[in-house]
């Protein structure tokens, strides 16, 4: 597994655990950088997670909004939690990091979906984020 790989994998751990527990965001960052600073061999998948998580702090509204915009008939609310982490680490690919193509972006939130979701939940992603890839 690439060190990217293993980024998103973390960013959406810290996702789905602000979410499930109610803590704002930074409160759940700000303990994973603790943990983190204790385990210097996992460094390079600590950056890139930290940089995805900043930017969905920073880009959080616009995030939400592409996606209720992008899921036909279906609200944030009404998505599961785990959708929801993916959906928001795989917009922030999409729309804010240049560095990463639409098409890699999708396949690693529709495998991560497969791996930690519901069965329909690799198709699911997969419309909504093509259908940002396309709007933006």
């Amino acid at each position: 597994m690439s060190a990217r790989s293993k980024a998103r994998k973390r960013a959406l751990d810290i996702l789905y655990q602000s979410d499930i527990r109610g803590d704002e965001l930074p409160v759940t960052l700000a303990a994973e950088a603790k943990r983190a600073a204790l385990e210097p061999a996992r460094e390079a998948s600590w950056l890139y997670a930290r940089e995805i998580i900043d930017g969905v702090i920073d880009n959080g509204d616009d995030i939400d909004e592409q996606i209720t915009t992008s899921s036909k008939d279906w609200s944030l609310a009404r998505m599961p939690a785990v959708d929801r982490a993916i959906l928001r680490l795989g917009v922030w690919e999409i729309v804010y990091n240049d560095e990463v193509p639409a098409a890699v972006a999708i396949d690693e939130a529709v495998e991560l979906a497969k791996e930690f979701s519901t069965d329909g939940s690799g198709a699911f992603v997969h419309g909504v984020l093509a259908r940002v890839a396309r709007l933006g």
